[in-house]
């Protein structure tokens, strides 16, 4: 059982077109499953049909046998699922589509039963179902379309479908997950994963595994198995006054009582539309304060739109954090509060479990639930049916307490309670904790700079700990120096820091083996983690002067890498694939072009004040700073290239720099932020005074420029009002930048008396940014 992983080339879908590929093709006709990942403002549309179609294909004008199913439809109010032109379902969904990220979906088709799902994997996170009575046997074919606005797709996977719940659901979400977690990794080889799995509270919900709380519901008076533990972090259930701990609910249906607790335990739950009210009054009555409000925030949309009614239509409940299948996060989302569950840890409520360590007595009262959430070990113990399962006492062998609370703390609370060394070096001495031991390196990697330089315990892991977290995928760093003074530090072994710089200096008078002992062989093993080529040049040729290059073979050779890499320029885009030569995803945030004229890039994101306010210009904002060639002017105005509103004149004057003649436009993104720059977009006013020859250019000080992409002859832009934009590849697309210029480097066609004005009249850089 396989499944297909396609590119993760980010596709975007114009306004009232289709992409087709013969890749986006179901293996079986009428049985197949789509993952995906979207941004829009609204209207993520996929068709399903038996062959493809064209790019300018609509499913509005398709006359054959389609399924057409639409995310975030009504200004992203609703979801709908049209059969061959006609609507059959059409309900409130609000906020389904993300305009400023990337939201991962799934639509599974088999033999006319339609899911659709958030999440990466099929089956996970269920928005709604659909069974259509006449199902279609030979869709096959998906087509990625959009409506009136540009739609990014991205990371699309073509799947296997089967009914939901059945044994090929689960096998294949367990090999995807899997397969996925290898390409992660690196492909470092196989190993066992099962001890550091991690289950879901969703998988508790309704079981008798360790339940401690039953209702009895309706009038069949149908038995409900829950665990108060869970219960009363999530609400207000009173268990203290009832008999024992059974809550009788004669008159409250099964499904509403079940969406309360699905609610619970996963974040999310779907009710009928006319068992709404029903559901608010049963949260009300418990006090889920986050469902109540959710309930109140869907009856006034449905009001709104004139659309309650008592019908069967099934609407989606969803908290802010409904829980996916991230390992190593914390089992516990909202309604669920994880400070009543530490609460519980404290004063041992609700606790099935006495734990004990060998030679140093109790150590807490725990609950075998939230143990389980953590530890595969120790949830195969509970549940294997012997006396481990029904004891209320467990004791742990050749375990320091200290350790073991701490793994408890971590536990309960979901985060680090002590520094993360400390936490890796007791780790290791309790066995099968695995996902602990991964979460500490991950936070390691987030806070690479502040663990490397607040104290010198990292010094103290061990090898293969210190490696796993320099390749970590999540690894955030401000610079690459940082990397290179760490692994140096560490291999020298002592509780002080070193910066390369002074082990250079260090190296005059003593030897590699004298300065590294035994650890001069990680030397050559830890340095190629540091990703050079993303150094500057004048950096790197002061590092190939230096006595580390003269001395130790690989550090030269690395940096001779690094050197040749930086000088390809900016046409070498494919040749170096190695993740040496890529940027490191987690230290920026991504502000991917989308299209021409989009909300997606830095000087919109300047105009927000970075993500915290409505957009104003962020000239008047003081977020930026635009300078041109020429002095201010009426038509030389710095507000206006970023004002987002056409101009009829905006024009830079030429000037002299170095004795040559140039036009430019200038933005300082502020001394607080850099940008590595990849995409870049400009529109002309409204003159027909071209630009041809330009460079655009970016510098960390203002006065040296680096060029990011040459134009030469380009004859791209050819009328007034006309938007423009071009990727920047190679070695320059790897480094950051303060101030970014477009520069006019040739006379612009069109206008001889104005032949080197700049006549732009916006501006927009889209990269990774800090």
């Amino acid at each position: 059982m396989g499944f297909v992983e396609e590119s993760k080339r980010p596709l975007t879908v114009a306004p009232f077109e289709c992409a087709w590929g013969e890749e986006l093709r179901f293996g079986e006709p009428g049985r197949g499953c789509v993952a995906f990942e979207a941004s829009a403002q609204n209207d993520v549309t996929l068709v399903f049909r038996q062959q493809p179609g064209s790019q300018h294909y609509h499913y509005k004008m398709d006359s054959s046998r389609h399924y057409t199913v639409i995310l975030g439809s009504h200004r992203n109010k609703r979801l709908r699922i049209e059969v061959d032109g006609s609507t059959v379902v059409d309900v409130a969904a609000l906020g389904l589509c993300c305009s400023f990220s990337f939201q991962a979906y799934w639509i599974s088709i088999y033999d006319g039963l339609i899911s659709i799902g958030r999440g990466r994997h099929p089956n996970s996170y269920l928005l709604f179902q659909w069974l259509d009575p006449d199902p279609n046997p030979n869709v096959q074919y998906v087509g990625l379309s959009s409506w009136d606005k540009h739609v990014g797709y991205r990371n699309i996977s073509i799947l296997p479908s089967a009914p939901q719940n059945s044994i090929l659901w689960s096998q294949m979400e367990h090999a995807y997950v899997h397969s996925e977690q290898r390409l992660c990794s690196g492909k470092r080889g196989t190993r066992d994963d099962s001890d550091s799995d991690q289950r879901l509270l969703a998988d508790f919900l309704e079981s008798w595994d360790f339940s401690d709380a039953i209702f009895v519901v309706g009038t069949e008076r149908k038995v409900v198995p829950a665990h108060r533990v869970v219960l009363c972090a999530s609400g207000d259930f009173p268990f203290e006054v009832v008999d024992g701990a059974t809550i009788e609910l004669p008159s409250v249906p099964y499904p509403v009582l079940h969406s309360l607790l699905e609610y619970i335990y996963t974040g999310s739950t779907q009710i009928a539309e006319w068992l709404l009210s029903s559901l608010l009054e049963l949260s009300s009555h418990f006090k889920v304060e986050p469902l109540v409000k959710c309930c109140k925030e869907v009856i006034v949309s449905l009001e709104a739109d004139k659309k309650f009614s008592a019908s069967g239509k099934l609407l989606t409940l969803s908290s802010s954090g409904f829980q996916d299948r991230k390992i190593g996060s914390s089992p516990f989302k909202s309604p669920v509060n994880s400070q009543k569950i530490g609460q519980f840890l404290a004063n041992g409520k609700y606790s099935d479990i006495n734990i004990y360590v060998n030679g140093h007595g109790l150590v807490t009262k725990g609950h075998k639930l939230i143990l389980s959430l953590w530890s595969m070990p120790l949830a195969k113990m509970f549940t294997n049916g012997m006396k481990e399962s029904s004891a209320s006492d467990v004791f742990f062998e050749d375990v320091p307490p200290e350790a073991f609370f701490l793994l408890l703390q971590f536990m309960y609370h979901g985060e680090l309670k002590d520094t993360v060394c400390s936490v890796l070096q007791a780790v290791s001495s309790i066995p099968s904790c695995k996902l602990l031991e991964e979460v500490c390196k991950r936070n390691f990697a987030t806070h690479f700079d502040y663990c490397t330089t607040a104290c010198t315990d990292f010094v103290l892991l061990d090898e293969a700990t210190f490696k796993d977290i320099l390749q970590h995928r999540d690894m955030t760093v401000t610079s690459e120096e940082r990397v290179l003074d760490a692994i140096l530090t560490w291999c020298m072994g002592t509780c002080e820091t070193f910066y390369w710089t002074s082990v250079d200096k260090l190296l005059r008078t003593s030897t590699p083996e004298q300065l590294f002992g035994k650890r001069l062989s990680a030397v050559g093993t830890l340095l190629p983690f540091v990703r050079f080529p993303l150094m500057q040049l004048p950096m790197l040729k002061r590092m190939e002067r230096s006595n580390l290059a003269n001395r130790i073979q690989a550090f030269r050779q690395l940096v001779a890498e690094a050197i040749e890499f930086s000088h390809a320029g900016q046409w070498t885009s494919t040749s170096y694939e190695c993740e040496r030569f890529q940027h490191r995803r987690s230290s920026y945030k991504e502000l991917q072009y989308i299209s021409d004229g989009d909300s997606n890039g830095v000087i919109y994101y300047a105009g927000t004040s970075f993500g915290k306010h409505q957009w104003m210009n962020p000239v008047l904002a003081k977020n930026i700073t635009v300078v041109a060639s020429s002095p201010n002017s009426r038509h030389t105005d710095p507000k206006a290239l970023v004002s987002k509103t056409y101009q009829g004149t905006c024009v830079a004057g030429p000037c002299i720099e170095d004795g040559k003649k140039l036009s430019w436009w200038m933005v300082d993104i502020g001394q607080d932020h850099q940008l590595m720059c990849n995409w870049y977009t400009v529109r002309q006013d409204g003159s027909t005074t071209f630009m041809r020859s330009w460079v655009l250019q970016g510098s960390m000080d203002g006065r040296n420029w680096t060029s990011l992409r040459v134009h030469d002859g380009d004859a791209t832009i050819c009328h007034p009002g006309q938007f423009a934009s071009w990727p920047i590849v190679g070695p320059p697309a790897l480094l950051p930048f303060r101030f970014f210029r477009v520069a006019l480097t040739g006379p612009a066609a069109g206008s001889v008396s104005n032949a080197w004005n700049l006549c732009i009249c916006f501006l927009e850089l889209y990269g990774y940014f800090r």
